[in-house]
């Protein structure tokens, strides 16, 4: 789930999480120092955004959602199916 930084609200832990980049250095991935989930991420194909580990989220926010499957290792030639 990606989301603009107005709709992003970090509620607390922030202290617990590393961040960590691969390869182009674009793409910033935060993972908890005690457990290693990755709740979200700044991606490489939307910098300015988060995407959102949905299963992080407080609540039943699985039943919300339907899950596409996505190439992602040819994620430059699939993007558009998350963007449209």
């Amino acid at each position: 789930m990606i989301v603009p930084p107005e709709d992003f609200e970090l509620l607390q832990g922030e202290e617990n999480l590393s961040t960590y980049t691969f390869n182009t250095g674009i793409a910033k991935h935060y993972f908890c120092k005690t457990c290693g989930i990755h709740p979200f991420y700044r991606p490489r194909s939307h910098p300015d955004d988060y995407d959102i580990n949905v299963r992080c989220l407080d609540g039943e926010a699985m039943e919300q959602f339907t899950i596409t499957p996505f190439d992602g290792k040819h994620w430059e030639d699939n993007i558009q199916q998350i963007t449209s």
